[in-house]
């Protein structure tokens, strides 16, 4: 049994039979493949999210540059760009979704998230994922067959490293008999939360990590796969899910017939519709991605926070 509860990210963003709202951050501008970054004017569109009353924001891990991927992804390190938003920011969770477990020496893992969990205020929440860009196995000179194993043993490092005073721990790419990983998160743990499958069984991904990050598919499909997940799991567990957004300027606007991946283009009014239908089949957290690069992001945030996530607020925490 976890004691999340008073983990402030994770209280603020996980209840069962409830859904909040996330959004996708930075928030990407009309040119999403540029490789700098108005950081000050992201942290004024992260402060609005928050005083909207998003539950979390969420950066990507981003690696490498790879210009044939078809976005240029997170410019900066993604710990360290929440470190400074958690400075700029108060109450809203901070999440990575997802940090590349197989790329990063786990003990430098378990440090960042720690860090980054008391600079926060207990605010973090850690995605993990194996990794699929196909160049950054060989840059990182990192078997690509073993991301499997090497994911499973960034969870069973960070989470010993947390626990336990001056741990000893052998395992592929750790040899520590001295010394010792600090600081210590407050509650000797953090909130990680698998994506996908990462090479893994549901039940081994109910046992070892404390939520589920799925992609978005058909809703028959994805009630389904929330139902096993369900069963897998002998406490409540978070389950959550990307949604991409075109928000129209008319609130009564249907979706649009032209295809967007992984979302849709609509008025607020259906998007409100399709939260309570993903709500209903167990989707405990959405994290939106705005792809509004037509209309000013201050704007849609408003929006969005005027009429839409007062349906789905952040839960208050203890």
């Amino acid at each position: 049994m976890n004691n999340f509860q008073f983990h402030n990210g994770f209280a603020r963003t996980f209840k069962e039979n409830k859904l909040t709202l996330g959004i996708s951050f930075p928030f990407e501008t009309a040119n999403d493949n540029s490789q700098t970054m108005d950081i000050s004017y992201q942290m004024r569109l992260a402060k609005q999210a928050e005083e909207a009353g998003f539950a979390s924001l969420f950066v990507r891990d981003s690696p490498l540059f790879d210009p044939n991927f078809g976005d240029t992804g997170v410019i900066h390190d993604p710990f360290q760009l929440l470190a400074y938003t958690s400075a700029h920011t108060k109450e809203i969770a901070l999440g990575i979704a997802s940090v590349i477990t197989t790329l990063r020496h786990p003990l430098h893992l378990a440090k960042s998230a720690a860090s980054l969990d008391a600079l926060s205020s207990q605010r973090f929440l850690f995605g993990a994922a194996t990794g699929d860009r196909p160049i950054e196995f060989p840059a990182f000179k990192v078997d690509r067959e073993n991301r499997n194993e090497l994911f499973k043993e960034s969870i069973h490092v960070m989470r010993k490293s947390w626990k336990e005073s001056f741990p000893t721990i052998q395992s592929a790419r750790v040899g520590l008999t001295e010394g010792d990983v600090i600081p210590k998160p407050q509650l000797k743990n953090i909130p990680i939360l698998g994506t996908g499958y990462s090479g893994q069984t549901i039940e081994w991904l109910a046992e070892h990590t404390d939520g589920w990050m799925f992609y978005g598919q058909e809703a028959s499909r994805q009630k389904q796969l929330i139902q096993q997940w369900r069963t897998a799991t002998n406490e409540f567990k978070p389950f959550s899910q990307p949604l991409v957004i075109n928000l129209s300027e008319k609130p009564n606007a249907p979706p649009s017939p032209v295809p967007i991946k992984l979302g849709f283009t609509s008025g607020h009014k259906f998007l409100i519709d399709y939260l309570y239908a993903l709500e209903k089949i167990g989707v405990n957290h959405v994290i939106l991605s705005v792809k509004n690069i037509h209309r000013p992001l201050d704007e849609v945030i408003q929006e969005l926070g005027e009429f839409v996530v007062p349906h789905f607020r952040a839960h208050l925490q203890i």
